[in-house]
């Protein structure tokens, strides 16, 4: 890797942890990147889910301060998504690409509308509550915990708007503020692929030069994007992964 490449990968995961923290897509920085190093595309996933590690770890510390009060959904939601990464993982081992190529746009589409419709669903499902005399569930209900065992399925599959799907699935489901299932959605994260990088590290070829370089920046990015994340009031930040999404949609369908 010439001192360029290395710094184009620096730069990306920069960029990376940024975007991760603040909503997710990062993969979509930094994977391409690594092709464009002439790494192979399994060894530039491996390599990138590992190097983003310590990002995700960077903006869930980021976000300690909205983790509060919120330990019984990580110990839930983390089980769930350990499940759904292991499960991800061991199928990039065992599919080809194209396997998700056809459903994870329309996947990244819907949990879009679901972004977008979040605020209007949540009414809904409250005034039916109120209608039949019950409460909400405090986290979600199976039907969330089954949605995040497969985003998180997905997650240790490739990972592109892996945080789309969960902010999508928990600001519906979940009836909190919005940043604070922002920080639930980096500890998932940091999960996810932290344990699909623990079971990469055993059974798949890295490049280690482009995981540290990746580390560094999104280590940086992370702590940048806790910054930037929590001062965007609701309604940005919607529209902030709103953008996100339509990118990653485009990207993968122009692949």
């Amino acid at each position: 890797m010439s001192i360029w490449e290395a710094l184009a990968v620096f730069t990306a995961g920069i960029g990376a942890g940024t975007i991760n923290t603040i909503v997710g897509s990062g993969t979509l920085l930094t994977f391409p990147v690594l092709l464009a190093t002439g790494l192979p595309p399994i060894t530039a996933n491996v390599s990138n889910t590992l190097g983003l590690v310590t990002g995700n770890i960077s903006g869930a510390v980021g976000y300690r301060r909205e983790l509060r009060g919120q330990g019984r959904r990580i110990a839930l939601f983390g089980t769930t998504a350990l499940a759904g990464g292991l499960t991800g993982a061991a199928l990039l081992l065992a599919l080809p690409s194209s396997a998700f190529d056809a459903i994870v746009p329309a996947l990244i589409g819907l949990a879009l509308v679901l972004v977008v419709l979040q605020p209007r669903l949540a009414r809904a499902l409250a005034r039916r509550r109120e209608r039949n005399g019950t409460a909400a569930p405090t986290d979600g209900g199976p039907a969330l915990l089954a949605g995040l065992l497969l985003a998180s399925a997905y997650g240790g599959y490739f990972g592109a708007a892996q945080g789309v799907l969960y902010l999508s699935l928990m600001g519906v489901l979940l009836h909190d503020d919005l940043q604070r299932i922002n920080g639930l959605k980096n500890i998932l994260a940091v999960v996810v692929n932290g344990v699909a990088a623990l079971f990469f590290v055993f059974v798949a070829p890295v490049d280690w030069t482009a995981v540290l370089l990746i580390a560094v920046g999104s280590t940086l990015g992370g702590q940048l994007g806790a910054r930037l994340g929590r001062r965007l009031p609701p309604t940005a930040l919607r529209a902030v992964i709103v953008v996100v999404g339509i990118v990653a949609i485009v990207q993968m369908l122009l692949r």
